[in-house]
């Protein structure tokens, strides 16, 4: 007999992918969503139903209904289903089921989880293991964001927003950083701190975790961890410039160079006389990602991939969806899109800009993600965004959040020294680009949101195609 989900929210990137897995494991699947998103289309060709709005007559001849985060409890859909005995559950309570006997590679962190995990799948993938695998973004060498594979593996991106990742029982967990975020989930560091302690409580028997040295927040819940717990930490001392936190002298792997200033992935206890346990050439720019390729490579040494596999797949290794993807070049402007929505992911992706293009003039757009985590941080964000050389700010995009009287305009007057706008809009943010962008200038779009237009339209603007023209307008 046939399964059968309906999926609330399915248009969204968490349920999406398990709409994905569950065709692709026999079940039938259909859905609602009120908005759209580039996984409707792949949704509907995997022969799922997508309903454009929330209805009762939507729940027929379903088993389960599965909701995302974003569902309330009064959705008219969640009651009919109620209303009909049908069980309506969160994806962390579904996982145990998709999951199933697979055995569970979990990557947590404020930061990294989507590439570290895609990182992760392709190694995997390369190993001929057939991982099953969701990643919060599409893959661009496995081009999608889930697969249900016939391997013994289910990778997946271990969310902690609403608890998600309470759900999963990990046999290696990862924990990349630890750094307050969500604060309308977790209204403290120390409730978001002790989220990731009661993931990491799910461990299986004979589990372990990978965690990093260079992160205060994952130190400070590796020695709040059971002390017969397996934990192997990981640490790239060798970039203490940018990661000041880094603690190499007790991490278990270490980053090593050569003399040929190539990077190397080594055990601490073999160190002496193995200086280079594993070459770490990775195709994706940035410092923090050299840190994500170090989490991979450790997991799948564990999951008992060959250190060559490893080391060939991250080399060819391009990266996910929206994590510092060039999207294209219009006129001589570089236009890339990101995902970096916290001060911290900022911060790493504008050091990646500036180690990919350097000596140009970068301009950074920046549209803020909910008005709790921008009014909570904005301090930090400040800090941040004015590393770039010019500045544009949207208007904050509300996601799941109702306005409540804070605009990120506020946060314009925090910035120092450099040029920098407030855009009410995305159309005037375009406007003003299109009116001051120059040949070689570099546009690095920061939105969790729906500002990834933008790029689209500088890419098509005649404006640009024909300006040869210096800046008007700060």
């Amino acid at each position: 007999m046939t399964n059968r989900a309906h999926l609330i929210g399915i248009c969204g990137t968490g349920l999406s992918a398990i709409a994905k897995v569950l065709v692709e494991k026999g079940w039938k699947v259909s859905g609602s969503d009120r908005c759209e998103s580039p996984y409707q289309a792949e949704l509907k060709k995997l022969g799922i139903r997508v309903f454009n709005d929330h209805k009762a007559g939507n729940i027929k001849n379903v088993d389960i209904v599965i909701r995302s985060s974003a569902i309330p409890d009064d959705n008219v859909e969640v009651v009919a289903a109620r209303e009909k005995g049908i069980p309506v559950q969160k994806r962390a309570d579904f996982l145990p089921t998709l999951i199933g006997d697979q055995l569970c590679i979990a990557v947590a962190g404020t930061h990294g989880k989507t590439t570290t995990t895609a990182m992760i799948a392709w190694i995997l993938n390369q190993a001929g293991l057939d991982p099953s695998y969701i990643i919060g973004s599409v893959s661009k060498n496995l081009g999608t964001n889930a697969h249900a594979g016939k391997g013994e593996y289910f990778v997946i991106e271990a969310d902690e927003y609403d608890s998600m990742f309470l759900g999963l029982h990990p046999m290696i967990a990862i924990v990349t950083n630890v750094e307050h975020d969500h604060p309308d989930c977790y209204p403290t560091p120390e409730k978001y701190s002790q989220a990731f302690l009661n993931f990491l409580g799910n461990l299986v028997p004979h589990g372990l975790v990978i965690l990093s040295a260079d992160n205060i927040g994952a130190i400070s819940i590796r020695y709040r961890l059971p002390v017969n717990m397996p934990v192997f930490t990981y640490s790239a001392h060798l970039l203490k410039e940018q990661n000041p936190n880094s603690n190499q002298q007790n991490a278990d792997y270490v980053l090593t160079l050569s003399d040929d200033g190539s990077y190397h992935l080594a055990n601490q206890e073999v160190l002496h006389v193995q200086k280079n346990l594993l070459p770490l050439k990775v195709g994706v720019p940035g410092v923090h990602n050299i840190q994500n390729a170090m989490a991979a490579s450790i997991a799948a040494f564990m999951a008992g991939v060959e250190p060559e596999i490893i080391c060939s797949a991250l080399d060819s290794f391009s990266g996910t969806g929206r994590r510092f993807e060039v999207v294209g070049d219009a006129n001589g402007i570089v236009l890339i899109d990101d995902y970096a929505h916290h001060p911290t992911e900022i911060k790493a992706t504008i050091q990646a800009a500036r180690m990919a293009y350097p000596d140009r003039r970068l301009w950074v757009v920046w549209q803020p993600h909910t008005y709790s985590r921008t009014q909570t941080l904005m301090f930090d964000y400040s800090e941040e965004i004015s590393k770039a050389d010019r500045l544009v700010i949207t208007e904050i995009f509300a996601a799941r959040e109702q306005p409540n009287g804070f605009s990120s305009e506020q946060i314009l007057l925090l910035v120092k020294d450099i040029p920098a706008i407030f855009a009410p809009t995305l159309d005037f943010a375009i406007s003003h680009l299109e009116k001051n962008l120059k040949p070689g200038d570099v546009v690095l779009v920061l939105s969790a949101g729906d500002a990834t237009r933008i790029n689209q339209s500088l890419l098509k603007s005649q404006r640009i195609q024909s300006s040869q023209k210096t800046e008007t307008v700060e």
